[in-house]
This record gives C-alpha cells, structure tokens and sequence, in this order.
C-alpha cells in the first residue's frame, strides 16, 4: 500500500469514528481497540498472507463473521467479487481468523435462529447480500440491547429480592450483617441478639450505636471509626460482653 493510500485508509477509518453523535462512543476504550485493529487491519492487507482477499472482500467478510450467513452463499457473492475464486475453505477459515482477532465480533449461538429466518426471508425477497448483512447487523445490536436490559433487570430484581429478604431477616430478630434501612444512610445490624446502629458523619467517620429498635434516634455510643470495617471489628469484640450503660 503506498504512502498516501495508508494515510487516506487511516483518515476514513478515523472520520467514520468521529461521526458518531455519541461522545461516550468515542471515547469507550472498547470501541478506540476496536478502531486500533482496524487501522492496523486496514495497512496491513497490502502484505497479508490472504492474497485472494481485497479490500472489499475482507470488509463485507468481516462484517459478516456475527451474521450466521451461510458459508455457501456468503462465497457464491465473494466470488462474484473482483478477485481470484474463492473456495468454500477460504471463506470459512477466513470468517475463522477474523473471529480469533482480539476484541472481535463471533456468531452468537442465541441469534442463529432469528438471523437465519431473517436471511431466508431477505434472500427470497431479492435484497442483495450486502445489504443483508446490514439488516443481520442491525438485528443483532437490537437483540443485543433486549438482552442486556434484560439481564440488566434480572440483576435490579435480585438486587431488591436481597434487600427485601435482609430487611425481614433483620426485622425477625435474628442476627445479621450490616442491612441498609430504607429512608436512611444507617446500617444495622444483629450479633448475639443485640442491635447495632452505624451512622455516617458529615465528616465522613462513622460513629457505632448500641440501640434497641431500627429507626430509632437514640442509642448509646460504643465508637467512631473510619471505615465499615473497623466498626464491624468491633461489634464482634464487644458484641457478648457485659453491657455496662444499661
């Protein structure tokens, strides 16, 4: 690749990241890794060890390696392509080394049915393949995006389940670890049947009550600590000795 045509392959390569309207696409390390391998990608097709792929052959293969397009019909288009004829073991291994890049895209095994019912029906349709990749692709951050809410809103019901269930734990009496108490900063918690408070300071220490109900104001002070930690440290030392301010 001559001198120019590396620096007018890096410039494309850089606008079309930069046209994002996202700065926090930007400026996310996964995405600037990403454009890193394509840069590097991009200049090193003109010594690269695949001598049937041009440029326009290893893009359209690349983008796509995630689609679940078959392998057969992916050639057959390749192969009406400029370049040598390719077989059906180019395509496949090729597909192959750009999954085994680093940070890049694979098929995933849950969106092989709906890529391919989406395929079958563009093909009958008459849509030209790259412009099925384009389709695949665009399913495939739409399915990707339900997945992650949803896995994000497993973990947020989890996250309340757990709650719940340390509230009602710390409500029955028993012991407990330290239990957030909705409405407030303070954590509780039970050892040995005695109740402890911790309350944070504006001045960011941590002062440690020995208190009789949840939600109660009043409590006799045992410390004031830096960290959650050392509290704890203390409640277990002191948690079934003699109480002395009762």
């Amino acid at each position: 690749m001559l001198e120019d045509d590396r620096v007018q392959a890096v410039k494309q390569l850089l606008f079309e990241h930069v046209k994002s309207p996202s700065l926090r696409h930007i400026k996310d390390p996964y995405v600037l890794i990403k454009l890193a391998q394509q840069i590097v990608n991009k200049l090193d097709r003109g010594n690269s060890m695949w001598t049937k792929w041009s440029g326009l052959r290893d893009q359209l293969a690349q983008s796509a390696v995630p689609c679940w397009i078959p392998v057969s019909d992916l050639r057959d288009h390749l192969n009406r392509m400029e370049g040598p004829r390719l077989t059906l073991s180019d395509v496949e291994q090729r597909l192959r080394a750009f999954e085994e890049e680093r940070y890049s895209e694979f098929p995933r095994d849950e969106f092989q049915t709906g890529c391919l019912a989406i395929y079958e029906a563009e093909k009958a349709e008459g849509t030209e393949l790259p412009a099925i990749v384009g389709v695949l692709r665009a399913h495939i951050e739409s399915e990707e995006a339900r997945l992650e809410q949803e896995h994000r809103d497993r973990y947020a019901k989890l996250k309340e389940e757990q709650r719940l269930a340390a509230e009602q734990r710390l409500l029955s009496g028993a012991d407990c670890k330290w239990t957030p108490w909705a409405g407030t900063k303070d954590l509780y918690c039970r050892v040995g049947g005695r109740l402890f408070r911790l309350a944070p300071r504006d001045d960011k220490f941590l002062d440690l009550f020995r208190v009789e109900e949840i939600d109660s104001s009043e409590g006799h002070l045992l410390g004031r600590y830096m960290k959650r930690g050392d509290a704890t440290k203390a409640v277990e030392r002191i948690a079934y000795q003699p109480e002395t301010h009762r």
